[in-house]
């Protein structure tokens, strides 16, 4: 007669079996790009596989080169110019989580230099940079995970199944917002050296020959010689994810409307609202206003998808579900504390396996500049004050 376990020392015996499989994998040697807090963080999810080998770190600041060193650990070698890291033929792969202005240029660097990528979002600057990053990939056999870990959060999978199986029938708008308070600009001064030339880089033609400058370093999000503001920093997850569960990808035209430019020493809106048309035959409505109130990360977001059959709403760690006949109770309501953390350890985890197996991983590079060109043209809507259509047979825009 077979012998039965009970469901605890089941998920024991099944759990072992599992960390003994990933203790037998393949070793991967990692080199670290930007080792700045996010760096860091991302870098912690690496060391949770026990094969992984943090072996460079690489940073132009003299204070985040070093606490980059401490975090990837004894034998990890200090570089200052990522090209010297991409040289160094004991590393596999890289992680990059520099500022915005420079993802384009190293990203065709890595692969050139034959090394696998997972790359911070958003993926890069423009949509010309995202073109040819995605023809570049296409020619290459580098294996690319772009960081925007929705996709592998099984809440958000589960609610892709739920649309795909017409659980809310016919979806033709999908609404969102983001929340947050920022009244200043970070204000802190260098705590060490930096070589200001280098960390300019590509957005030197942009700022021409300025000296070094803390409120930039510190804040280059929020400016356009470096990133694409709040909108794109944020929205890149939130389309992202909505191109998942839609099953969608690039669209047929983005319009958007923005606040001014209010907080000093900040040059881009804190407050968009972006409309995005899709081939689908939906429209996907994102708004960000970082000029409200300020509230717990668990209810700074929330995704709505309007069918004709059910209201679908998932945020961080909630999902749930109205339906017509009874709009004031859901009728699926999921609560996830502590998810979304572990979404990210999952996405590092995809990364890694297809890394040794050479799957494709669950967000490639084409996904994370679908996800980026979203807001790439609403800031090109905002600079023109035109709706701008785009042709995703040549990957170009057309005002």
């Amino acid at each position: 007669m077979p012998s039965t376990l009970p469901r605890r020392s089941f998920l024991l015996a099944a759990g072992a079996g599992a960390a003994l499989a990933q203790s037998s994998a393949a070793p991967v040697r990692l080199g670290l790009i930007g080792s700045g807090g996010r760096g860091r963080t991302v870098l912690g999810e690496f060391k949770k596989d026990p094969a992984l080998e943090p072996r460079a770190v690489c940073d132009v600041y003299e204070p985040n080169l070093e606490a980059g060193l401490s975090a990837a650990g004894p034998g990890a070698k200090a570089y200052r110019d990522y090209r010297a890291l991409l040289d160094d033929r004991e590393i596999d792969a890289v992680l990059i989580a520099t500022p915005e202005h420079w993802h384009h240029r190293m990203a065709l660097d890595a692969m050139a230099a034959g090394k696998d990528l997972y790359i911070e979002k958003p993926l890069c600057h423009t949509p010309e940079e995202g073109k040819q990053l995605v023809e570049a990939w296409r020619g290459s056999d580098r294996i690319v995970q772009v960081g925007m870990q929705r996709r592998s959060y099984n809440l958000y999978r589960e609610a892709r199944d739920l649309r795909r199986d017409g659980r809310l029938g016919e979806v033709r708008m999908v609404r969102t917002y983001w929340l947050n308070s920022q009244t200043s600009a970070r204000q802190a001064d260098f705590q060490g050296p930096i070589d200001w030339k280098q960390w300019l880089g590509p957005a030197a033609e942009r700022t021409g020959a300025i000296p070094p400058n803390p409120t930039h370093f510190f804040n280059w999000r929020h400016l356009k010689a470096y990133a694409g503001g709040i909108v794109i920093d944020q929205g890149a997850h939130i389309y992202d994810s909505i191109h998942m569960i839609m099953d969608a990808g690039y669209p047929t035209a983005v319009n958007a409307s923005a606040g001014p430019a209010d907080v000093e020493g900040i040059d881009q809106p804190l407050s968009v609202v972006v409309i995005a048309e899709y081939p689908q035959d939906f429209l996907a409505v994102f708004t960000i206003n970082y000029r409200a109130m300020k509230y717990e990360s668990r209810a700074d977001q929330l995704n709505c998808y309007d069918g004709d059959k059910a209201r679908m709403d998932i945020g961080r760690e909630l999902l749930r579900i109205y339906d017509s006949a009874s709009p004031a109770q859901p009728a699926v309501s999921k609560e996830q504390p502590g998810g979304f953390a572990q979404a990210t350890t999952d996405h590092v985890a995809n990364f890694l396996h297809c890394v040794r197996t050479r799957e494709q991983p669950v967000a490639p590079m084409d996904k994370g500049f679908q996800a980026a060109l979203i807001l790439q043209l609403a800031n090109r809507s905002l600079e023109t004050g035109r709706r701008v259509r785009w042709n995703a047979e040549t990957l170009t825009a057309e005002v």
